[in-house]
């Protein structure tokens, strides 16, 4: 029996990476994979697990035909490499993290798939940006902006990172098993 791609999407900031590094052994254990993620951004880039690459390296995988779901979003282009088919196809559940803005293209090549929208009340949010130093305050507020306009996403479950990450860990957890006893 095929695994279920589990589509781990928020806005920048809410705790993704941590979420899933918090999570990783546990989901491992219980049979999930994570996929991790090919970016143009540096490898040294504080946060994501992420394979960094050039753009031109980017252009030439995305050309090989060497992922199987890829975007662009905030000047940087991201790629989900092809092995999570193999993965699924064993009987594995993948998650992967996801933009919200490729979802619609995501559920073509994966109809059944679960979408987890990540939620983090605004001021917590906002504390999280700063922390994070990538962006000016003018960027962070700009940020926090459009993410009001984003509103909910159809047909994904919330789960809300505004409290420990441990009790988000867990209810990510929670969450994809009872996917994987759905499937």
């Amino acid at each position: 029996m095929p695994g279920k791609l589990i589509y781990l999407i928020g806005p920048s900031g809410s705790g993704k990476d941590s979420l899933l590094q918090a999570a990783g052994e546990r989901l491992l254990a219980n049979g999930c994979r994570i996929a991790r993620r090919v970016i143009t951004r540096s490898a040294e880039s504080v946060g994501e697990d992420a394979c960094g690459v050039t753009p031109e390296e980017f252009a030439r995988m995305e050309l090989e035909g060497a992922f199987a779901l890829h975007w662009h979003a905030n000047g940087l282009s991201y790629g989900i490499p092809r092995g999570i088919d193999d993965w699924l196809a064993e009987g594995h559940d993948v998650l992967v993290n996801g933009s919200r803005e490729y979802l619609p293209v995501a559920r073509q090549h994966y109809p059944d798939l679960l979408a987890i929208l990540l939620v983090v009340k605004p001021s917590v949010l906002r504390q999280r940006l700063v922390a994070r130093g990538r962006e000016s305050l003018a960027e962070i507020d700009a940020r926090l902006q459009r993410n009001k306009s984003f509103g909910e996403e159809p047909d994904c479950v919330q789960l809300d990172n505004s409290g420990t990450l441990e009790a988000a860990a867990t209810r990510l957890v929670d969450l994809v098993m009872e996917a994987h006893a759905c499937v």
